[in-house]
């Protein structure tokens, strides 16, 4: 990767691309939405799974571009929903879904549900493609917590005012970004993910410059 050519990401999402983008940027790299680029269509995410979701994200979009392209699937499983909503996340409360639709339509599901019965997980897959479409990085993490019954805070995404980290006794809502970029799912997958990432760039970056690797 050219000192020139950016990194993609494959969302839309201005919240979640600027998470990725606060998670990248101090290791050099210039970090873009996918939002920036004309006419390239939206990836139909029709996987069975979060892996096989970023990875269709991270591919066609890097092959529309000829560019480096992150592909990252995230959601919720929540224990007493057998894991649901999981890949629909986004989309649990039908065409035309909203954080506020897709929680609402969570907390009646979970409305019977003790308290001591609504574990959760965050999940967060994240694959890299090169400018050819092929995948050469993909890893994913988890974060656990536990849904509460009413929103608390109004930092973050999705499901945030409702999922509590329980050693912290507050939700993802109710805390910072500081503490979200080290605690959260989409966190510990970069954490996994950009040691071989900024291997990989960088030696490509030397290559195309002609001088060795630092």
């Amino acid at each position: 990767m050219s000192a020139a050519a950016p990194l993609v990401v494959a969302s839309r999402n201005p919240k979640k691309s600027g998470e990725i983008r606060d998670l990248l940027v101090p290791f050099g790299l210039d970090v873009v939405s996918v939002s920036q680029f004309a006419n390239v269509p939206d990836v139909v995410e029709d996987g069975h799974t979060f892996a096989e979701n970023a990875a269709k994200k991270a591919s066609e979009t890097a092959r529309r571009l000829s560019l480096w392209t992150l592909g990252e699937d995230s959601g919720l499983e929540v224990d007493a929903l057998a894991g649901a909503p999981g890949i629909y996340s986004a989309r649990f409360s039908g065409p035309g879904a909203t954080d506020e639709s897709n929680n609402v339509k969570l907390m009646h599901e979970l409305s019977a549900v003790p308290d001591d019965r609504r574990g959760a997980r965050y999940v967060c897959n994240v694959a890299l493609a090169d400018p050819s479409g092929k995948i050469r990085l993909q890893v994913e993490a988890y974060c656990r917590g536990r849904m509460t019954r009413e929103p608390r805070g109004t930092n973050g995404f999705g499901y945030d005012p409702y999922f509590l980290i329980r050693e912290y006794h507050r939700t993802f809502g109710e805390l910072g970004p500081a503490v979200k970029r080290r605690l959260s799912h989409r966190a510990r997958a970069f954490e996994r993910l950009i040691p071989p990432l900024v291997v990989l760039l960088r030696g490509e970056s030397a290559s195309s410059t002609g001088e060795p690797p630092a």
